[in-house]
């Protein structure tokens, strides 16, 4: 999953863009509304955690535009501001969704979760291929009973894979749907991360290697 996470102070962005890479989600953060506008022409994301008073460009004037261009990414927006009329604002301007600060972390993450459901076609609960199963919402995985100790982005890369079976996905696309915006193009992260995950899975291999192609798992 990608996220933006546009918020002027900086502690709290940093805080977010730390915790949310933790869950396995992708993480850009930027720190006024010129950078963010700069990021939303460039790359596509899921979600954009959107503080409403920023420099540069307002948080709303933000809000209004990607809901002007009926544009796709969801928008959570967060800001000091949580009385009804300032949430009722908010949610006019095209917000899909409004958090008051202070808030609970894990209340941030399970937002920002069920705002990327929406981006997508719904998938299952649960992915399965064979004998391992996926639970994204619990983040727990296993293989034929066993339970597997993935790293955040060793579970985000198999749940990309798992949703889409068959379908071969590049490095170049991992790179960009599971890392965030300061990973080396070049760099050989997918193919350390991607043998890091089948050392775990273990025996037989269900993951395939398509000649200048990039991996997939299961069939079409």
């Amino acid at each position: 999953m990608k996220v933006l996470v546009v918020e002027d102070f900086e502690i709290l962005a940093r805080s977010i863009g730390t915790g949310l890479r933790r869950e396995g989600m992708a993480v850009d953060v930027v720190l006024d509304g010129h950078a963010a506008l700069d990021h939303l022409a460039a790359t596509r994301y899921e979600v954009v955690i959107l503080d409403r008073d920023l420099p540069g460009v307002h948080g709303d004037d933000i809000c209004r535009g990607l809901a002007d261009a009926h544009h796709d990414t969801r928008v959570l927006m967060l800001t000091a501001a949580g009385t009804i009329e300032d949430r009722v604002g908010g949610l006019s301007l095209g917000a899909d969704d409004y958090l008051p600060k202070p808030f609970a972390f894990a209340e941030l993450v399970a937002r920002v979760r069920a705002l990327a459901r929406r981006t997508a076609p719904p998938l299952p609960p649960t992915l399965v291929c064979g004998d391992i199963t996926l639970d994204p919402a619990r983040r727990t995985a296993f293989r034929a009973g066993r339970r597997l100790d993935l790293s955040p982005k060793e579970f985000a890369l198999l749940e990309r894979l798992l949703a889409a079976p068959g379908v071969v996905w590049s490095a170049e696309e991992l790179l960009e749907k599971v890392w965030d915006e300061a990973a080396d193009p070049f760099t050989s992260a997918v193919k350390h991360a991607m043998h890091r995950l089948r050392a775990k899975l273990g025996e037989p291999p269900v993951i395939e290697t398509v000649r200048e192609g990039g991996y997939r798992i299961g069939q079409a």
